[in-house]
């Protein structure tokens, strides 16, 4: 692909991530997760060669609701963890 020979730098990259985002948006609205998740996970991989600068060229909006998704939906590390269940104990207590 012409993608791969030419790597995108600058106001391209920019506008690139931001599509991508919005694209991401439109396909969870549209209950698709699979697309949403393939999307956001290909803004994520560039936002994250980005500058401080670059990223604060991107809309707040777009911003948040990647890493909000990121987190919530798609994991990330920051979600809830799932508590321990306590072993029953051995041959049916209560009976």
């Amino acid at each position: 692909m012409s993608e791969e020979e030419t790597p995108l730098t600058g106001a391209a990259l920019i506008k690139e991530v931001n599509r991508l985002i919005r694209l991401a948006r439109s396909r969870w609205d549209a209950h698709d997760n699979g697309g949403a998740r393939r999307e956001r996970s290909r803004a994520l991989r560039l936002y994250e060669t980005l500058t401080a600068e670059q990223k604060d060229q991107i809309p707040q909006e777009l911003r948040v609701w990647l890493r909000y998704r990121s987190v919530r939906y798609f994991g990330g590390g920051a979600g809830k963890k799932k508590k321990a269940r306590k072993p029953k104990p051995p041959g049916g207590a209560g009976r």
